[in-house]
């Protein structure tokens, strides 16, 4: 059965970037792709995404879900059917809802683990935290809201790196199987970001020395988006060669 499109709004989504050594970067993704470079940096953050009135696009709204989830991902390029393409990798999905983790990669692609979160947000503060119930990963994230972007190494201003981000709105995930990657494609005319200045981040995954030797990750910037209307389109899954799936299957 092919997946449905899904239809939802992006009550808010936060990227949280890291520029990191293209090095290491390239030890974290299948061999079929290699890191995105951006002033000779790979670029790899957390999505914290709270989606709302999330469904197939065939339902009305008022059947939809909404869901607090996250994202690890690492942006990607490759070389495809149709050429050169951009885009994530994300090396693992959570989520809040019960139905993501019961559904994803099985009625629509993308697996997810099941986690807590704790959101706390007023007019110019967001805290967005979650811990996974296997106690695996944890994540905690403070911003606030700002008028000028600034401080980034990647990009020069907000419109360079409004544009990097939406050009990867391609993303293929992990899968526990280790034999593809699962593929959906954020669609939208009502792209939107603007800057938030990093108080705080803590992340088990970024701040490990095995993964991340010191100096080879540093936090670069964050964006947020708000109510925004996407649409979420299935994209054929990606293959994997036969060793990276069994080392990949192991790892997970």
């Amino acid at each position: 059965m092919r997946p449905p499109r899904m239809s939802s709004v992006i009550e808010r989504r936060l990227l949280v970037n890291y520029r990191v050594d293209p090095a290491i970067a390239a030890t974290l993704m299948p061999p079929t792709m290699r890191p995105q470079l951006v002033n000779g940096w790979a670029v790899a953050g957390i999505c914290l995404i709270r989606l709302g009135q999330f469904r197939p696009s065939a339902l009305p709204r008022w059947a939809g879900l909404r869901t607090e989830n996250a994202a690890h991902r690492i942006a990607v390029e490759w070389d495809g059917p149709q050429g050169h393409s951009t885009g994530v990798y994300i090396a693992r999905r959570d989520s809040g809802s019960l139905i993501n983790v019961l559904a994803g990669g099985r009625l629509f692609p993308g697996e997810h683990n099941a986690a807590r979160f704790d959101v706390r947000e007023t007019a110019r503060d967001l805290h967005v935290a979650y811990r996974t119930r296997d106690e695996t990963i944890s994540v905690s994230v403070d911003v606030r809201t700002t008028e000028r972007f600034q401080g980034s190494e990647l990009f020069a201003d907000l419109a360079q790196a409004s544009a990097f981000f939406r050009q990867g709105s391609a993303g293929f995930s992990a899968t526990r199987g280790g034999q593809r990657l699962d593929g959906l494609e954020l669609r939208t005319d009502a792209w939107q970001v603007e800057p938030v200045g990093i108080q705080s981040v803590r992340s088990t995954i970024f701040d490990d020395p095995d993964r991340f030797p010191p100096g080879s990750a540093e936090l670069d910037c964050a964006l947020l988006m708000r109510q925004v209307p996407v649409t979420w389109q299935p994209l054929p899954p990606q293959h994997v060669v036969a060793d990276y799936a069994t080392e990949t299957h192991s790892a997970r």
